[in-house]
């Protein structure tokens, strides 16, 4: 046989073996596992946390003293992956300059409001203040500063909140009673219409427990006035004693049935804390909440600030931290202890 016989012997035998092999298998990755379950801290940082939904979307905002930052995220457990937008930049001077604290952004009359604490720099000049947007999306379009809102005895005010009842707009806040610090009272009033109060101020809850007095020497606090509904009841979660102490918490008022908000007589204060400080599971000070449901609405959710050391006080190392909630038999609400840190909690119902 000679090299060309050779040759076309080998090379014919090679194309049929490799016509005759099977194909080399396609490997299909997995399909990726849905994560099921988080942990908190939610971010690294965020004093003062609040939550609200609306069209398939939460938007969550937080404490940044110079600006207002809004996230927007279809999943809140995963908040950490939205990117904030900055959707206010105060004025270089003025009465609102400066401290801008614990925002609020509400959807009110098919326009968005956001409720916001400030100053001049001095901290006994802090008053509330509200922008507007009338954008279906409130990370997008314009913001419109609306002024200040307060009641005739324009005094120190933080902590703003706005809710209805039987038609009426209320305005709930954190202030002084007179013109020098001391003691931090919940007052409330009507409003006319998103910014504008209507009338003189109520005192409808003061410090008056041993546990709504802790901090340095006379620091008696109520702050942080939240509204949650439920089958008919109005209760107003709030945070007591100075910032800067574990043993911040939150207490509890309650709204007789059918009454009028503006009669301070018609709130009950439960007398002991609904939501305390958890140690062992790195919760302390826990404080500054708000409220919202899941994704499918069958579920009710807390969120709120806490830090993860002792003695980290009021600073920007407050995180936030949410899990989920029920109500007792009588209507009232169960927040149970806060989550530790280490235990991760299932998703949000419909995430």
């Amino acid at each position: 046989m000679n090299i060309r016989l050779i040759s076309a012997f080998l090379l014919f035998t090679v194309m049929g073996c490799g016509k005759g092999s099977d194909p080399a298998p396609v490997v299909v990755p997995p399909p990726p596992v849905a994560v099921t379950t988080f942990s908190n801290p939610l971010l690294p940082s965020g004093p003062d946390p609040w939550v609200v939904r609306k069209d398939n979307f939460y938007y969550y905002t937080h404490t940044l003293g110079n600006r207002i930052a809004l996230w927007k995220t279809a999943k809140i457990s995963e908040l950490k992956d939205a990117t904030p937008v900055n959707i206010w930049t105060p004025p270089a001077l003025g009465l609102d300059s400066r401290n801008l604290w614990a925002p609020e952004l509400h959807f009110v009359n098919d326009k968005w409001y956001v409720y916001y604490a400030a100053d001049d720099g001095n901290n006994a000049n802090h008053r509330m203040f509200v922008i507007e947007n009338a954008s279906a999306d409130p990370t997008s379009g314009t913001w419109t500063f609306k002024g200040k809102i307060t009641d005739p005895t324009n005094k120190w005010a933080i902590d703003g909140t706005v809710f209805n009842n039987n038609g009426t707009m209320y305005f709930i806040w954190s202030g002084w009673e007179g013109n020098v610090d001391g003691r931090q009272d919940l007052y409330i009033a009507k409003m006319s219409n998103p910014w504008t109060i209507e009338g003189n101020r109520v005192m409808i809850s003061k410090p008056t427990y041993e546990w709504e007095k802790l901090g340095f020497p006379d620091v008696d606090v109520n702050e942080g006035p939240e509204i949650l509904q439920n089958a008919g009841k109005t209760f107003l979660i709030y945070s007591a004693s100075g910032c800067w102490n574990d043993d911040y918490s939150l207490g509890m008022l309650t709204l007789s049935d059918g009454g009028d908000p503006m009669v301070a007589s018609n709130w009950t204060k439960t007398p002991t804390p609904v939501f305390t400080k958890n140690a062992s599971g790195l919760a302390f000070g826990p404080g500054h909440n708000a409220f919202f449901k899941s994704p499918d609405g069958s579920e009710n959710w807390i969120i709120y600030h806490a830090n993860s050391t002792a003695g980290q006080g009021c600073s920007d190392m407050r995180s936030p931290r949410m899990q989920k909630f029920t109500f007792n038999s009588d209507g009232t609400p169960n927040f149970g202890q806060p989550v530790s840190i280490t235990v991760r909690q299932t998703k949000p119902s419909g995430e």
